[in-house]
């Protein structure tokens, strides 16, 4: 899955991953699914109940023309009128929760939804969609020519974080804790010494370890250690604060 990084107005870095090929086309699929429903509908009641087409029939080819329009005109704007007032979604990617988002950090404005509206006549329309899949493909942010154009891209809002995400830790039933004084940390305290931790072990900085397991004795308070290394300590100290913060 390719992730996207955003750097807001304010400039904080925010990591989103963008919609899958598969995402897009299923949530495609469903918006078409419902835009044929609508033409079914109009259909049957407005041209077949009302005659339609015989109250148009002394009409020229224009007129005719603008009237077919009219009743179709929702299903051609589909796609930039729910994205405008549903933020950037139609039924389908609300349905898939995806959504448009612009990659610099604003949210993207009417303009940018009528850019990518635009370019589906080339994107979706010529090859069958060919256009477009082998844009998304080919991209490093997975946008079609209109997302390339209008600066925006589809992101997922499918929350995947797990365990090792959070500041949360596996305990046994029966785990006994080491650090009764580690309540004087803070969720935010145990998520920067956990991601810390976390990266450190995995690159073998033990220069930063040995900080890191200072830092926390000295903030703690700890009088005597009872690991015998600085990962078995600071691993039991994560364990420890999970462990009061939540039978508190």
């Amino acid at each position: 899955m390719v992730e996207l990084q955003i750097n807001t107005t304010q400039n904080v870095n925010i990591n989103f991953n963008a919609a899958s090929v598969g995402e897009r086309i299923l949530a495609y699929g469903i918006d078409w699914i419902i835009k044929i429903a609508y033409i079914i509908v109009v259909y049957q009641l407005v041209f077949n109940l009302f005659k339609i087409d015989d109250l148009i029939s002394g009409m020229d080819s224009w007129s005719q023309a603008a009237v077919y329009v009219t009743f179709y005109l929702p299903v051609i704007v589909y796609s930039l009128l729910f994205e405008s007032l549903l933020d950037g979604q139609t039924p389908g990617k609300r349905i898939l929760k995806i959504k448009v988002v612009k990659i610099d950090g604003y949210q993207a404005s009417l303009a940018d939804f009528v850019i990518r509206w635009i370019f589906r006549i080339v994107d979706l329309n010529i090859m069958s969609g060919v256009v477009a899949l082998i844009a998304i493909i080919t991209s490093s942010k997975n946008q079609r020519l209109g997302d390339m154009t209008a600066g925006t891209s589809v992101i997922t809002l499918k929350n995947n974080v797990n365990i090792s995400h959070t500041i949360l830790e596996n305990l046994h039933s029966d785990y006994e804790p080491s650090y009764p004084n580690v309540i004087k940390l803070t969720d935010n305290d145990a998520r920067i010494i956990k991601d810390t931790f976390t990266t450190a072990k995995a690159s073998k900085d033990y220069q930063t370890l040995i900080k890191l397991r200072k830092k926390i004795i000295e903030v703690v308070d700890i009088k005597e250690i009872k690991q015998k290394t600085d990962i078995e300590f600071i691993d039991a100290i994560l364990k420890d604060y999970n462990f009061y913060t939540q039978n508190m």
